[in-house]
């Protein structure tokens, strides 16, 4: 948003013109209104400046300015109140002149869900008004009673103090006829009552102080403009079932009242002018057309969305008058509405017109090489005219030779014709002007044509002559030039048929990478090689494409990820500090009580153990491949001065053979058991170590694994004095205490 719309600013200026002389004042407020036009609280506040000081003249001049503009109840009743001190002494012409205003008002804003006091203050203004005959006050109580009957199917805040009062004002002129209009009108205000109720919660959801300013992308703004589209929807639907002509009538309020706020939205304008059209009023949506225009004059969708609209009815004139005005006198129209222009004089005016416009928007110093693409394809396409848009095509290669974009639109021009000759000389041309790093997509444009339409000798040359030319943009050229497995990929494949599989493709990417940092130092390599593997990968680019320059990614060697349930204690099943150079597969990650579960299922000892673990800053570990690791590894048992062991251990009662069952307390248990006769194995024979051979998973084998080795476990367990086994989660056997 720039400054220009500073609403805190404008706030501090209204606040500040109340303070000053109307004189003064008047600038402020004309400076205001310039940048917000809708704001109606700006406008009642500039207009009742004028009204204090009985300034008519400019009272009425600011009312012709703002009213259908800012269709808001308090600007209106401001606009009622002026009309009827003007007109409250000029007798009968007065009152007339006040009805008419009154009628005015409530044909724009009797719709508002606000404008029940306006009915209230409309039908005591008509009762209020003088009869001198019988016939006078006949024609005074049909109109109150055609007011009443108007209001009380109006969806408005008042909706129910409007039925009562009708209620008693027919009782009072006659209970029999009051009966029959009474209910006659029951059902109807029942049906506004409900959409009242409705509306009422669309209503609510709307800023009614917003400032209509550029949409800048704020929450506030977006959530305003979902609230008005569910308005929108919702009185298109129209739920009270009233005749289309009065239904139309609200939705137009709404939008009306939507624009004082979201003025600057194309798409609000785009979608009412639509609306407009597509329920036969074209007239209207002219004129909503040109009020964006003057709204947004900057638009360039709003004026070829206005155009369009003038060109589908047969107004080419008006059509083309729209255009002229975008472009103006062409030193500042864009390419695109020269091409548009172009399409728009070749479909009403025909060929010549068209090829003639061309000729003029080549001057224009905003003309692109799109202009000369649009133009040439239009000559190709629909007029099936190739001599020309060959012309053409070589015309601006003389002016956009340096652009690798129209040369990439001239071989496809090219292609179509299937002049492989003149192709391969388009290339030719351009890559001996082009600088090297401007070079890559026309390098790549050649390289795909020898390698679906060339021989191999041509398709290798080619690929060596690009590697040659594009090495010298890189830091390390030497890896460009020497052949790789991803040329054979890009010769070999089409479309989206490779010859080989994703997976084989990753495993390219990453190697590319690799060679071109093969020199680099990085104190994380493995993180770059799997950004740039994703990266490549997910653009579809493998060979053929030089990586970006410099790309620096973060240092993630020291974060450790932040968990609010991290726990120490039993909660947390973590390796000790020692651990930090083990790797990890996975995290356990569990909710508390699985990791209870856990505890639960090892040995007692085991548990405690692992219970008096600290708590781990990060992924907590998985705790089975931790457990395969340490039965894996060689680690030395520390005994104390009498040989005995320095850890306690406790004994138990042996678990019953039906824990095998149970996987999770069959790995554990199975692992330590293994662990801890592998452990007296070795003091046995250093020789032939059981770590060094993989664990058995049959149950059977290890059963009759661990009954072999207890008669020459027997001697290493004598020396231990008060040592017992975990015992067998497999077998049930425990060996007791000795000694």
């Amino acid at each position: 948003m720039t400054e220009k719309y500073n609403v805190e600013a404008a706030e501090i200026l209204a606040n500040e013109a109340l303070r000053l002389q109307i004189s003064e004042a008047v600038p402020i407020y004309e400076q205001l209104l310039s940048t917000f036009p809708t704001a109606a609280k700006y406008w009642k506040q500039y207009v009742e400046a004028h009204m204090a000081v009985n300034n008519d003249d400019a009272t009425k001049q600011i009312f012709s300015r703002c009213l259908l503009n800012c269709l808001q109840i308090p600007l209106w009743r401001c606009y009622i109140r002026f009309i009827r001190k003007v007109n409250d002494k000029r007798g009968n012409e007065g009152q007339e002149e006040t009805r008419k205003a009154f009628d005015f008002m409530l044909n724009y804003v009797g719709a508002d869900i606000a404008s029940g006091p306006v009915w209230m203050e409309y039908i005591a203004f008509l009762r209020s008004s003088p009869a001198q005959t019988t016939q006078e006050e006949s024609q005074r109580m049909t109109s109150v009673r055609k007011a009443y009957q108007r209001a009380i199917v109006t969806p408005t805040h008042h909706v129910e103090q409007l039925w009562r009062d009708y209620e008693n004002f027919e009782n009072s002129i006659s209970r029999a006829l009051a009966k029959g209009l009474v209910s006659e009108y029951q059902p109807k205000y029942n049906s506004a009552r409900a959409v009242y109720r409705e509306r009422k919660k669309y209503i609510d959801e709307i800023d009614w102080n917003m400032l209509a300013i550029p949409p800048s992308g704020s929450s506030k703004e977006e959530m305003q403009w979902m609230a008005w589209k569910r308005l929108l929807a919702f009185e298109k639907a129209n739920p009270q079932r009233i005749d289309s002509a009065s239904a139309n009538k609200r939705i137009v309020f709404t939008y009306e009242q939507c624009l004082m706020y979201l003025y600057h939205y194309p798409d609000i304008w785009y979608e009412y002018a639509t609306w407009h059209a597509k329920a036969g009023s074209i007239d209207s949506a002219i004129k909503v057309f040109q009020r964006a225009l003057k709204a947004l004059p900057d638009s360039e969708m709003l004026r070829y969305a206005y155009a369009e609209l003038e060109e589908s009815r047969g107004a080419l004139q008006a059509a083309k008058k729209v255009y002229e005005n975008l472009l103006g006198d062409g030193s500042n129209a864009s390419a695109l509405s020269h091409i548009q222009f172009i399409r728009f004089l070749r479909r009403s005016e025909g060929v010549e017109a068209a090829r003639k416009y061309f000729l003029d928007a080549r001057k224009s110093p905003n003309c692109t090489y799109h202009v000369y693409v649009a133009h040439a394809m239009m000559a190709f396409c629909l007029d099936k005219d190739a001599k020309m848009a060959h012309n053409v095509f070589e015309a601006g290669l003389k002016r956009f030779m340096h652009e690798p974009g129209y040369i990439l639109e001239y071989a496809d021009f090219l292609y179509r014709l299937n002049d492989d000759r003149n192709i391969r000389a388009l290339f030719e041309r351009a890559l001996s002007s082009l600088p090297p790093e401007e070079s890559v997509e026309v390098w790549k444009k050649f390289t795909q044509f020898e390698q679906t339409y060339g021989d191999l000798a041509s398709m290798l040359k080619v690929e060596q002559r690009r590697k040659e030319a594009l090495s010298r943009t890189g830091d390390d050229g030497t890896s460009e030039l020497e052949s790789s497995l991803q040329d054979v990929v890009s010769r070999y494949s089409f479309m989206d048929l490779w010859p080989c599989s994703s997976n084989d493709l990753d495993h390219l990417a990453r190697q590319e990478w690799l060679a071109r940092n093969i020199n680099k130092k990085t104190d994380k390599p493995t993180l770059g090689i799997e950004a740039g593997s994703a990266d490549k990968t997910s653009s579809g680019v493998l060979s053929n494409t030089n990586p970006p320059a410099k790309v620096v990614y973060p240092d993630t060697s020291k974060m450790t990820i932040y968990d609010p349930r991290q726990m120490s204690g039993p909660a947390a099943l973590a390796v000790p500090s020692a651990s930090g150079t083990l790797p990890c597969s996975g995290s356990s990650g569990g909710p508390p009580n699985a990791l209870n579960d856990i505890l639960k299922s090892l040995p007692p000892a085991f548990a405690a153990f692992m219970a008096n673990l600290p708590a781990v800053e990060g992924p907590t570990p998985d705790a089975d491949f931790v457990i395969s690791v340490c039965l894996q590894s060689n680690i030395p048992l520390a005994t104390g001065k009498s040989g005995t062991a320095s850890f306690p251990l406790q004994s138990g009662p042996a678990p019953s053979t039906s824990d095998i069952s149970d996987s999770s307390k069959f790995r554990s248990r199975d692992r330590q058991t293994g662990k801890r006769k592998d452990m007296d194995r070795q003091k046995d024979d250093e020789s032939s170590t059981v770590q060094s051979q993989p664990l058995p998973r049959d149950a059977f084998k290890i059963r009759q694994l661990q009954k072999t080795r207890v008669a020459s476990s027997s001697r290493v367990t004598s020396s231990y004095t008060g040592s017992a086994s975990y015992g067998s989660a497999l077998s049930g056997d425990l060996s007791g205490s000795t000694g």
